[in-house]
């Protein structure tokens, strides 16, 4: 049953957009408070308020909260062109096709690796949310690449913190349209929401610290092949960056990309894959590495490449 919630707002939220503020206040996702305000969910003052318009500290505040979501299950169902690289008692190492979620999520109707690994008989032992079990990082469904599950509660708790302190070694392959000048080097540039479209993000002033370092490994007639290192892990940190120097990802519509170039190369998503992950094991604490190959739509399309700039 939806809930309502009256208060003033706190002078700490002074200024801050609706959903913002929301999300603070009240603990919701930002995109679940923005989607409250549009629902004509939030009245302040009396006055029905829209997601983008600021709070007045001293202000009444009502919100009507939607009902919780019901927990998401976890199906258990084969992914087809899911491989996985590496197993042992801590750890699942699996190679992640375009097209699948990492976890189940609202919405989310396709694969997932959680319910891919679920379908093959693989067991995942750790605290947290059932649909989230061992998950530690995550890569968008429109990405593919090489990613680790965690077995146990261990390999949970010490994989959770080695991302956190950015120990791991992420390693993705991109390839960009035109050629990045200089040919290598960092983009340190704050990563939040973009201020138009909710759905996508953008560097902004008061984004989250996000750094990139790149360096090109083939350059074409009309692209390059990076190798990117993310020393941070933000949501299409590696597509927002480079389209933030005009230039994106070869495909990426959602961030500027040219339709015709991702026609001609038959691509249907961004050429973007995670290439390399490394760590350190958390059974045996000795430094491991693995590598995923390059999927054939990705492959097909730099062959394209190769033979365009000859």
């Amino acid at each position: 049953m939806a809930e309502t919630r009256s208060l003033p707002v706190p002078d700490g939220l002074d200024g801050d957009r609706v959903d913002a503020g929301l999300a603070r206040l009240l603990g919701l996702s930002r995109t679940k408070a923005a989607d409250v305000a549009e629902a004509g969910g939030v009245t302040l003052d009396g006055r029905v308020v829209g997601k983008a318009e600021r709070l007045t500290a001293g202000s009444w505040l009502e919100v009507e909260l939607p009902e919780p979501d019901r927990p998401v299950e976890v199906v258990a169902e084969p992914v087809p062109g899911m491989r996985v690289l590496h197993d042992d008692d801590d750890i699942v190492v699996v190679d992640k096709p375009v097209g699948v979620a990492v976890h189940p999520s609202p919405g989310w109707t396709g694969p997932t690796v959680v319910g891919g690994l679920a379908a093959a008989g693989y067991r995942i032992a750790t605290s947290g949310a059932a649909e989230r079990q061992g998950v530690v990082h995550r890569l968008d469904v429109g990405t593919s690449g090489v990613m680790v599950v965690a077995k146990s509660e261990h390999a949970y708790s010490a994989l959770k913190r080695a991302f956190k302190e950015r120990t791991v070694e992420k390693i993705y392959h991109a390839v960009v349209q035109g050629h990045p000048d200089p040919s290598s080097g960092t983009i340190d540039a704050p990563i939040g929401r973009h201020p138009a479209a909710d759905w996508k993000w953008a560097v902004t002033a008061t984004g989250k610290p996000s750094v990139t370092h790149y360096e090109m490994l083939e350059a074409f007639r009309a692209a390059s092949l990076m190798q990117v290192h993310l020393e941070t892990g933000r949501t299409h940190q590696i597509r927002v960056h480079f389209a933030a120097l005009r230039h994106p990802c070869v495909g990426d519509l959602t961030y500027g990309a040219d339709p015709t170039l991702a026609k001609r190369l038959r691509l249907t998503r961004q050429w973007l894959h995670a290439r390399r992950l490394a760590f350190t094991h958390p059974g045996t604490t000795q430094w491991v590495g693995f590598t995923s190959d390059y999927p054939q739509d990705l492959t097909s399309a730099l062959e394209q490449l190769v033979r365009d700039s000859t």
